[in-house]
């Protein structure tokens, strides 16, 4: 495989992480909390979206940072997200948006799968 000239470039205002989903719905990764400026004191608003849960700093949120930096997931949310305590999640951290995205294992399957080599066969 060719190696192009210029590697692409990254948008670098977005983080990744994985993080596992705690039996209380927790989940954390403290150097996104970090690069988002997220504290305690930061209200959060969370909704489901196309079966994906955006997490969005909002003064009007109810919802805020555990003192651990968690982002305690409610049980509609995890619901809604098909999260069962346990499960790995991708988070992706907008900087400039101020939202943290997470991808259950439902729906990196809906979009890894299919452009895997052999994944069209799933």
């Amino acid at each position: 495989m060719a190696v192009p000239a210029t590697p692409p470039q990254r948008l670098s205002n977005v983080l990744y992480s994985i993080a596992t989903v705690d039996n209380r719905g927790r989940i954390a990764d403290r150097q996104m909390a970090a690069a988002l400026n997220w504290t305690a004191a930061t209200r959060l608003s969370i909704r489901e979206h196309d079966g994906l849960l955006v997490v969005a700093a909002d003064p009007h949120g109810v919802f805020k940072l555990t003192k651990q930096g968690h982002v305690r997931l409610p049980a509609d949310a995890r619901r809604a997200g098909h999260l069962s305590s346990g499960d790995r999640v991708l988070l992706v951290a907008h900087l400039d948006r101020q939202t943290v995205t997470v991808f259950p294992p439902v729906a990196l399957d809906q979009v890894l799968l299919p452009v895997l080599p052999g994944g069209e066969d799933l």
